[in-house]
């Protein structure tokens, strides 16, 4: 199989992604940019709400127009954009598999930078007794069949999880007339940003339990309700609700860089930036730390 032979791979198109691949490219280095989806943005693409780019453009954008500019930046840059692509494995002597359209192809590199963010705890990840009927999803998936799917999920939701995402979701499902039920956060105070907090949880008088967690989940094909927790007294509550979101963090997605850990370090040519190597608040500083590793790996420095 011949290969192609890249300066930089950058793996994962979302922000930190887009930023690095050009100044990579900016510095004068071949890049090869690779994104699963058909389009460039990453959870950008399902983030129609504003609060972007006040820091890195000085500008209020919502976040599909904050993963616009970046793509129009591309697509006017000598950055190879691949995307409906897959990187099935990076090998140790900096060559990768990537699988497109049913075909595999196998690239050389310098230097790889990972930038495939992040993916979120599900259900799965807490001790929830009951069944797993349809109406339950995460924050994100949530996001994206409504933002970007243009679907229904449902009218009476009740939310486990208190973070950006949820109280984003929250405040949209309001605005489109749905019933929040609860919003259930296990600690003493809401997560987030303290802007989500007064600009959704406060500012569309969302109910808010803390201290409290959803005990079972009721319902066979659809979920019909949870029972809820208060943790301080244990004394339970029966909710009504055909919808559950859960907001419970997320988890850097590292499964590539996995593989070539030795001894619990990665291989110098190899750097992870943006949510892959930390959860970040804001998609500025996601940007940002995109920008470091594009230029440190033209340097030979990761």
């Amino acid at each position: 199989m011949k290969e192609k032979y890249y300066d930089i791979l950058v793996i994962g198109g979302g922000a930190a992604g887009m930023a690095a691949a050009l100044a990579a490219s900016e510095a004068g280095a071949k890049v090869l940019l690779a994104e699963h989806a058909s389009l460039p943005g990453g959870v950008l693409n399902r983030c129609i709400h504003h609060g972007f780019g006040l820091g890195y453009f000085g500008e209020d954008l919502t976040g599909q127009q904050y993963a616009a500019r970046f793509r129009d930046r591309l697509a006017h840059s000598p950055v190879d954009v691949m995307t409906d692509t897959s990187v099935l494995r990076l090998f140790p002597d900096r060559t990768a598999f990537l699988s497109r359209s049913g075909s595999l192809q196998k690239i050389a590199f310098r230097q790889c930078i990972l930038a495939t963010g992040s993916y979120e705890r599900t259900m799965e990840s807490i001790p929830v007794p009951g069944t797993r009927p349809a109406g339950i999803f995460t924050a994100g998936c949530a996001q994206g069949l409504i933002n970007e799917s243009h679907m229904d999920i449902g009218e009476r939701i009740l939310i486990l999880g208190s973070g950006n995402v949820g109280q984003i979701m929250a405040r949209q499902l309001v605005q489109a007339g749905k019933t929040i039920v609860a919003m259930i956060e296990q600690n003493d105070r809401p997560g987030g940003l303290p802007r989500n907090h007064r600009e959704c949880l406060e500012a569309y008088s969302i109910p808010l339990m803390l201290h409290s967690t959803i005990t079972r989940i009721l319902g066979e094909e659809r979920i019909c309700g949870a029972v809820v927790r208060n943790l301080d007294t244990g004394q339970e509550q029966t909710f009504s609700c055909d919808t559950l979101i859960t907001a419970l963090g997320l988890i850097p997605d590292r499964s590539l860089a996995d593989s070539l850990a030795v001894g619990g370090t990665w291989p110098d040519w190899l750097q992870l930036c943006g949510n892959c190597e930390s959860i970040h608040d804001i998609v500025d500083s996601v940007t940002l730390a995109g920008e470091r590793a594009g230029k440190a790996a033209i340097k030979g420095e990761i």
